[in-house]
């Protein structure tokens, strides 16, 4: 019987150790999609407690809790800090099957060189040794970044965003770690929300262009969109429920646009031509500039209405939506490709149901532009655990090219997150072994070695154009 997450926790043979620990485990980490705070970044934030950087804000570990049966006050309310923890670790210890489980030790072995497995009879010497390593002066912010090996991080961040922390951060010449803002436009976007067009009175005012018309706001936008390309940004990012086709007349659009600005709702049809118009003229700027355009859909958010209305979004009440028609998706990236406008894209359906539909669209799309030039993203939230990322991996490799992945990512708001790329790395190397002791793969460590360190690091360098040395 193998020892609990020890050296070789996820590698079932000795292809997958050597790989792992020669290849994957020393590699350094570009973190392209995550929700960290520049402003927690730039002033080298301190955490008081192990509750507050690891439960603050964290809806994953908030749903388990709320799975087993644990009150409010304990998760989002007013108990005390260490009441929290101690909750949490009893929930965790009965975690079984759970990436939760797997996260949370990585992040106690990496970090607080804490080995035991944390549950209710261990709770309180973890609170103790967490919060002694917290308590030392260089547990900033910053200092876990750089301790993790983290070369670069793009932040998610509004077009109105002044991106004055991220100017802070790269004044900073001690700290070594790039920090990119990367371009979230979806407020600009989303005209059926309630606060539309106050929200375009704001982009309004940053950009210093007057918006009384779509062709008005796509040109604010392309202001803030070149003041984002001088702080260095070269990605964008949007959150849609599919990947819409609504294509509409010039005329059409600005109807929609202006009568929406002028206090009218907007129908279903009418949203949808929108966002359809909004993200064609978009994704042109995207190629001018030769940004990566992400695409993250296939989410249903802010149910279970009651629980909404009392903690607002992002307290754990989203769930896989199961309505994202993979032809629209094509359809979409036609129309772009037919107008020399489809920039290098990444897909991220939270559906694993639409792995392979994803798989055999992106074969459509590629050219000799870029290496794999339309990606399959990460397994995304709900799928970023052993079996979705295995799963993911598996098709990408089946049905497109999956040595030109860029590989993982954190999408988190957690500091202590950057062992999902060791946790990654592990379920990789563990894959590619099976492929080679199933004599499936030559056992060639020159080229799998390679593999290995460019789906680690070096294709996102390749892939986003990021100033750094490849490994």
């Amino acid at each position: 019987m193998k020892q609990f997450m020890d050296k070789d926790f996820l590698l079932n043979s000795d292809t997958a150790s050597k790989l792992f620990h020669e290849y994957a485990e020393n590699a350094p980490i570009i973190d392209y999609h995550c929700h960290i705070s520049p402003k927690e970044i730039a002033e080298n934030r301190h955490f008081k407690n192990i509750t507050e950087v690891w439960l603050g804000g964290d809806h994953y570990k908030w749903r388990f809790m709320r799975s087993c049966g644990v009150e409010e006050r304990y998760i989002t309310g007013d108990a005390d800090d260490k009441d929290k923890f101690l909750k949490w670790a009893e929930c965790l210890g009965k975690a079984i099957g759970n990436p939760l489980y797997h996260w949370s030790h990585l992040e106690l072995q990496r970090y607080f060189d804490f080995n035991k497995p944390l549950s209710s009879k261990t709770a309180q010497e973890a609170w103790e040794v967490c919060n002694e390593v917290l308590n030392r002066p260089d547990m900033g912010a910053k200092d876990i970044i750089m301790r993790s090996g983290v070369t670069l991080i793009c932040t998610t961040d509004d077009p109105i965003d002044s991106l004055e922390f991220h100017d802070e951060i790269r004044k900073d010449s001690e700290f070594t770690a790039r920090v990119l803002p990367a371009w979230r436009p979806d407020r600009a976007m989303n005209i059926e929300k309630p606060d539309f067009v106050e929200y375009i009175e704001k982009l309004a005012r940053v950009s210093g262009v007057k918006i009384d018309s779509f062709e008005d706001l796509i040109e604010a936008l392309r202001k803030r969109m070149d003041f984002f390309s001088d702080m260095g940004c070269v990605l964008s990012d949007h959150g849609l429920e599919f990947v819409m086709y609504a294509p509409s007349s010039e005329n059409e659009v600005e109807r929609i646009f202006a009568s929406r600005l002028a206090g009218s709702a907007v129908s279903r049809e009418e949203e949808l031509k929108y966002k359809f118009a909004f993200m064609q003229a978009l994704a042109k700027e995207y190629v001018k500039k030769n940004w990566v355009m992400q695409l993250h859909y296939g989410c249903k958010r802010d149910n279970n209405k009651p629980r909404f209305r009392e903690l607002g979004p992002d307290t754990g009440f989203d769930c896989i939506n199961d309505n994202t028609p993979s032809t629209q998706l094509a359809d979409f990236l036609n129309a772009l490709e037919e107008t020399d406008s489809l920039p290098k894209t990444i897909l991220y359906s939270l559906n694993p149901s639409d792995n392979a539909a994803i798989g055999t669209i992106l074969g459509c799309f590629q050219d000799s532009s870029a290496v794999a030039k339309i990606q399959q993203g990460s397994a995304w939230w709900f799928n970023d655990h052993k079996p979705g990322m295995t799963e993911q991996l598996r098709s990408l490799a089946a049905l497109g090219n999956l040595s030109g992945f860029v590989g993982m990512l954190t999408d988190s708001r957690s500091f202590l997150s950057y062992t999902r790329h060791e946790y990654f790395r592990r379920i990789l190397c563990n894959m590619f072994g099976e492929l080679v002791e199933n004599g499936e793969f030559p056992e060639d460590y020159d080229i799998l070695g390679e593999i290995v360190k460019d789906i680690s690091y070096n294709n996102s360098i390749d892939y986003f154009g990021f100033s750094l040395e490849k490994i």
